[in-house]
């Protein structure tokens, strides 16, 4: 893939030596505006608002995501990884079947800072659509972070809906007091 600004960017499934790469990547970002979680009586409502000063998330590296990063765990996992022009990592996105209920998770996804807004996690989820069409997925599920204006976004416009709310997924976390939102979009 060649970005608007002549980067080529060469994308591949991972193999184990990438996971030292993987785990080092900076997934942190800044944002000027979180979206507030608000429960009722039926359910819950969700309304962006700004943060002023703007609120930088910095993941705690030692925090488990659930996966094996090299992408060789088992059939219905995989990790695909997004390589810059000079073969540095630029971002990657790890992905798990569940044939029960046909879902795709999308258990992380990262973009290095230099590489957003250049269609990189696009074509990353590109890969994880078509490793869904391969394995029969109805639906690619997500959870994201309530404070994460910027993915959301991203997501929304790849075609994700808001499917569900966890607030107390967190509790107990350096997160406690952020809310899990899980969003879902239709894998046709």
């Amino acid at each position: 893939m060649t970005t608007a600004d002549d980067t080529v960017y060469r994308f591949r499934a991972a193999v184990p030596e990438d996971s030292e790469a993987i785990s080092a990547l900076d997934g942190s970002f800044t944002t000027d505006t979180i979206f507030r979680v608000s429960l009722t009586a039926d359910g819950f409502t969700l309304r962006e608002v700004p943060v002023d000063p703007p609120l930088t998330k910095v993941f705690p590296q030692d925090e488990p995501d659930g996966g094996d990063e090299s992408g060789e765990d088992d059939q219905d996992s995989r990790t695909f990884v997004a390589l810059g022009a000079g073969g540095g990592l630029a971002g990657f996105i790890a992905v798990s079947y569940a044939p029960w209920n046909r879902r795709l998770v999308i258990e992380d996804i990262e973009v290095a800072p230099e590489h957003r807004g250049r269609g990189v996690g696009r074509a990353l989820v590109g890969l994880a659509v078509g490793f869904a069409r391969e394995r029969g997925a109805g639906h690619i599920w997500l959870e994201v972070t309530s404070v994460n204006a910027p993915a959301i976004h991203a997501y929304q416009k790849l075609g994700f809906a808001f499917c569900g709310l966890d607030t107390s997924l967190y509790d107990g976390t350096a997160s406690e007091g952020e809310q899990a939102l899980y969003m879902s979009m239709p894998c046709r």
